[in-house]
């Protein structure tokens, strides 16, 4: 059994609509689920195949850190899709300078982000003091590197040219790419 810790204001999106969102995972990774709403604990019990169970913890924490139910499940749907979780807090020293952070990352109108996903294929999520990614190995790689260039202090202009370079590279080696958001 595993224990995943969410926020509190993610409980009933984990949860879902009569609890469908709930059912939903418990009968797609195999898992129970024991949602403590008052802490945020959640208790993941694999119930079927150990592999597929493996995977319900980072469905949950997914949905934790932000991300739409149905992106979450890409984790169950892609054999190597896995979720990667970066936390900027790490990097600020102050609220303020958390703020700044999450802005440079987001970008103007939501265009750093956007662009990460778009050359990537990976899904992004800002939420909290994290930046979560859900993508296959080289395309987590991808926004992970993005991500430390932007939280090293690099123009934006630098990103965005390593991103295009990344994404020619995964294209030039004729990797599978998958567009994981919607």
């Amino acid at each position: 059994m595993q224990h995943v810790k969410i926020p509190q204001d993610r409980i009933g999106v984990v949860i879902g609509e009569g609890g469908e969102t709930m059912r939903e995972i418990e009968d797609r990774a195999e898992v129970r689920l024991d949602i403590d709403s008052e802490s945020g604990q959640v208790a993941v019990e694999s119930v079927g195949d150990p592999v597929t169970g493996l995977k319900g913890p980072d469905i949950v924490k997914a949905i934790g850190r932000g991300f739409a139910p149905d992106d979450a499940f890409r984790l169950l749907e892609e054999d190597m899709a896995l979720l990667d979780v970066v936390d900027i807090d790490a990097s600020a020293r102050n609220p303020n300078d958390l703020k700044r952070i999450k802005g440079r990352l987001i970008g103007e109108d939501g265009r750093t982000r956007e662009l990460m996903e778009e050359l990537t294929g990976a899904a992004v999520v800002i939420y909290g003091s994290t930046l979560s990614i859900i993508g296959g190995p080289e395309q987590v790689e991808a926004v992970r590197d993005a991500t430390e260039m932007i939280l090293d202090g690099a123009p934006h202009g630098s990103v965005y040219s390593f991103l295009e370079r990344r994404h020619n590279e995964m294209k030039r080696a004729g990797l599978e790419y998958h567009q994981f958001t919607g």
